[in-house]
């Protein structure tokens, strides 16, 4: 299993907008890909903003580039979500899972 990791920020005032945004429009297009496992949406103050940390899981890279196309290594990012945010990161992380609970 993969998790892939990514942040954005919004200022307070549009603390709903990227949340909403994700609910409507990422959570499906997700559930339709095979190999994609789940996702949570984490939110927390930092220092005046909102950061916003993605974590999607996945069987396989291949179940993530059918998500993410070729460089999977970059972020996918909605003109939306860009509206929506005041800055994001360009990249992602992927991480494997070595240990749960």
């Amino acid at each position: 299993m993969i998790v892939r990791r990514w942040r954005g920020w919004a200022l307070p005032e549009r603390r709903n907008a990227y949340r909403d945004h994700f609910e409507r429009n990422v959570l499906p297009e997700l559930k339709a890909i095979d190999g994609f496992h789940g996702a949570e949406l984490l939110e927390r103050e930092d220092n005046g903003r909102v950061e916003y940390v993605v974590e999607t899981r996945w069987a396989s890279f291949d179940a993530i580039r059918a998500f993410a196309g070729d460089t999977p290594d970059l972020a996918v990012v909605e003109p939306e979500a860009v509206a929506a945010l005041e800055d994001f990161d360009r990249t992602v992380h992927h991480y494997s899972i070595v240990a749960t609970s």
